[in-house]
């Protein structure tokens, strides 16, 4: 391919929004929008050839594939920006994901159902449900009209550790015009102040009809209930009348296809707000698990062709919307709390879940599904989509054209277990042997990683055609992951032909949150060539000075910031053959000692 080629896809970086109806469709962890692939397999590819994704998730590279054969308006708009010699027109796309949930996401995806067969059994789900289980969601308004749920916040009840008085976290914690979540509180009692982090929570040995245990679980009570009336809505406190619907819902016998699924808790585990979770139940009220068992059951009655992408509706709204998981949190100049769906890539249960109606949420998200399935339906191409391990493809020797595809990087996301409660209900988990991961649960070390992104390159080098290219999207705060990675694909035969960077509108929750963070992706391409030496590695100060003045020219801001400086810095040695020196977090560190803002 022209240098010049090169240059104009990989000189600057690459945007990836996190919007429309694909990217929407259904939630999962480190996605890279399709119309990004998209001008990467447009340019290294031309109709007719066959792009290979060996660690696939959600599907992103197959979208992006059938997105070459007919491309947006917007997607032809940034080719010409580039000034890219793409070729638009139908190609195939073979993925492996080891995953179960991200090879059920992408099948269904990239080979939708008839989207007009597809929302008519829909809309017939949501009458069927509504009319058995809508009263599940009744409530009275403030003034004593009947109503409907739309959300309930609950709370743990606090111990306080001076005088053990016991008392709602909403009670002590939230505060209303403007809206805060407190970190600490007087308790009434004793008034003495409390930190939210050192109270105990009230806790109770609880008979689980379901699987005949009895469990020690946390007291949880309603808060606060919000709701609408003719299109009206309203907010109150807890009444009566809500605890005795609850005790006419826990009265009501749970469908027989209910799945009882014990957790195999990993790294994500906490010792304190996962307590009492065991199963698949415990992350749900009682209430949105019998809705979410009675939808499992009227689907489990429609056709093949129509019952894997109605699951794929349930489900995209499911783990994020429908659980314990979802949380409140204060914003600034809010009067109230705002709602929000479930953290990215952790199993969190705040103090103050929140039990969304599932029933609005779905009718919502069906319009979503509904404009996802119209965009892909009949588009010229292929998707062929294999449930299995990328260390061992059934392809024969150089029959891809083009690879790109998004590693795991080290340890960040234990998939199999953040996946746990939407493959639970599909009822098959992921095999994790051949899980490529760092993982402390599953008892695979830096070098067992090393070992099995080693076999994925190498199948990757085996089955790429003679001077084709491999473009991979990584990331770590970690050295020790680079030079993971370096190795595994040195060995393959593959070398660094160029690097770029993969520009997020948006970081997952643990790029914002964690220490040692990178919020930027660094883009590799890779071709196939003879060994080249590593070149005599540079003092890493010496090549940070130079790229804090070539950000000092750039008028984006986002070039000055830390966690860029570090993915330019990881650009920089990887595409001059030598180990990344450094972590970030270290390198974070002495970055503000040398130059103090």
């Amino acid at each position: 391919m022209d240098k010049d080629i090169l240059q104009n896809l990989y000189k600057k970086p690459i945007s990836s929004t996190r919007g429309g109806p694909l990217y929407m469709a259904f939630s999962y962890p480190t996605k890279i929008s399709p119309e990004a692939i998209a001008l990467f397999i447009a340019t290294h590819t031309e109709p007719g050839d066959t792009v290979f994704d060996g660690f696939s998730g959600s599907g992103t590279t197959g979208l992006a594939t059938l997105m070459c054969a007919f491309p947006t308006k917007e997607l032809k708009e940034e080719a010409r920006r580039l000034q890219l010699p793409v070729k638009w027109g139908a190609r195939k796309a073979i993925l492996y994901e080891i995953g179960t949930l991200g090879a059920f996401v992408s099948n269904n995806l990239c080979n939708p159902p008839d989207s007009k067969l597809f929302k008519k059994a829909a809309n017939e789900i949501l009458k069927k449900i509504n009319e058995s289980h809508g009263w599940m969601y009744s409530a009275k308004d403030p003034d004593g009209n009947i109503g409907q749920i739309r959300h309930i916040v609950w709370s743990d009840v606090i111990i306080c550790p001076n005088c053990s008085k016991k008392s709602l976290f909403w009670d002590d914690a939230v505060e209303v015009k403007p809206a805060k979540i407190l970190a600490k509180f007087k308790c009434n009692a004793c008034n003495k102040e409390v930190a939210l982090s050192n109270a105990k929570r009230l806790t109770k040995l609880f008979h689980d009809s379901l699987t005949g245990q009895k469990k020690r679980q946390k007291v949880r009570k309603v808060a606060w209930v919000y709701g609408t009336t003719k299109g009206l809505n309203w907010s109150r406190p807890a009444t009566k009348d809500d605890a005795e619907l609850f005790k006419k819902i826990e009265a009501t016998k749970m469908p027989a296809s209910a799945p009882i699924a014990e957790i195999k808790w990993g790294d994500l585990h906490r010792k304190g707000y996962h307590e009492g979770i065991k199963h698949l139940h415990d992350f749900y009220t009682i209430r949105n698990f019998a809705v979410m068992s009675a939808l499992w059951e009227i689907i489990s009655k429609y056709p093949d062709n129509l019952k894997d992408a109605l699951k794929f509706w349930i489900l995209s709204y499911n783990a994020s919307h429908s659980t314990l998981m979802t949380r409140v949190v204060a914003k600034t100049d809010q009067a109230d709390l705002v709602v929000t769906g479930a953290q990215s890539g952790v199993l969190y249960v705040s103090g103050l879940p929140v039990e969304k109606n599932i029933l609005t949420g779905l009718r919502r998200k069906l319009n979503v599904i509904d404009r996802a399935f119209n965009a892909v339906h009949r588009i010229p191409g292929a998707v062929e989509v294999v449930q299995g391990s990328c260390t061992n493809i059934n392809l024969e020797n150089e029959s891809v054209d083009y690879i790109f595809t998004d590693p795991p990087f080290g340890g960040y996301i234990p998939y199999s277990e953040i996946n746990f409660i939407n493959e639970a209900w599909l009822g098959r988990l992921t095999e994790t042997a051949d899980e490529v991961i760092i993982n402390k649960a599953q008892k695979k070390k830096l070098v067992d990683y090393q070992d099995m992104m080693s076999k994925a390159f190498s199948e990757f080098s085996r089955i790429l055609k003679k001077n084709k290219n491999a473009t991979i999207i990584f990331n770590s705060a970690e050295s020790g992951v680079w030079s993971a990675l370096k190795n595994a694909y040195q060995s393959a035969g593959f070398q660094v032909k160029v690097t770029s960077i993969l520009n997020k509108t948006q970081g997952s929750f643990k790029q914002v949150t964690a220490s040692g963070g990178v919020s930027s992706d660094p883009i590799i391409l890779l071709s196939k060539t003879e060994n080249i030496k590593d070149e005599a590695p540079k003092c890493v100060w010496k090549v940070t000075e130079s790229l804090i003045k070539s950000a000092n020219r750039d008028i984006n801001s986002i070039e000055k910031t830390p966690q860029r400086l570090y993915s330019r810095l990881v650009n920089h040695y990887i595409s001059h053959h030598n180990v990344v020196p450094i972590d970030a977090i270290t390198f974070y560190k002495q970055l503000s000692e040398r130059y103090p803002v």
